[in-house]
């Protein structure tokens, strides 16, 4: 799993993260909740382990402004709170599970692991994908802009589901090099910008509207 643990105990982070990376589980750390907002922002995790109180933004706020932007990425709260109202307050404000301090690392994983298969359970892949006015049929690989047939080859169509069904989200050049071309280093390749320079070709250069975006030292996104 791609994990991200907000907790501002340094300690219990340290340990949380050695634990769980031993699990060979890909984990990411941040101290407060302005840190952990901009990883989000630019990175699609699997589960997020929310500590509650936070040095800035606390737990709760950090999960209900998530739910409010459409982001229903599965979260274990954590509290020192194990009153029912602290709990119920997280639940409402759109947590998956709780865990109360202290906790045992087994059951945490135990958690962290029925989360994460609720989440593939619920989460079936679309038939068909839209933005603006491009539409791809994943199914039968149609791709169409404006109503108009767009003939990809298979390595562009692989590049323009990843790209759209991960849509407004900053994809880097490793993260597309990984799960397009099964590549888990950057070999100074520049693959993936000759390839998104195909796609453009394609896509966007007969249209006055651009979807292909990139951001400067960042990566690639497609968006409306």
């Amino acid at each position: 799993m791609k994990l991200l643990i907000v907790e501002d105990e340094p300690n219990l982070l340290s340990a949380l993260r050695k634990g769980l990376s031993e699990k060979n589980h890909d984990v990411s750390a941040a101290l407060d909740g302005t840190t952990a907002l901009e990883m989000i922002q630019y990175t699609q995790f699997d589960v997020i382990v929310l500590d509650v109180m936070l040095p800035d933004i606390n737990g709760i706020e950090i999960c209900r402004r998530l739910r409010a932007a459409g982001n229903f990425v599965p979260i274990l709260m954590l509290t020192a709170l194990s009153s029912s109202d602290n709990i119920v307050h997280g639940l409402n404000a759109g947590a998956d599970d709780y865990l109360t301090k202290p906790f045992q690392f087994s059951e945490l994983e135990a958690r962290l692991n029925a989360l994460a298969r609720r989440a593939g359970q619920d989460q079936k892949p679309a038939e068909k994908i839209t933005i603006d006015d491009l539409e791809i049929d994943v199914r039968t690989k149609m791709v169409k802009r404006n109503g108009e047939t767009i003939v990809l080859t298979a390595k562009e169509f692989n590049l323009l589901y990843y790209l759209a069904k991960n849509s407004d989200i900053i994809l880097s050049r490793a993260k597309i090099l990984d799960n397009v071309w099964n590549i888990n280093f950057d070999m100074n390749t520049n693959v993936v910008d000759v390839y998104i320079n195909y796609l453009r070709k394609k896509i966007d250069h007969p249209y006055e509207h651009k979807l292909i975006h990139t951001i400067k030292g960042l990566g690639y996104v497609i968006k409306e």
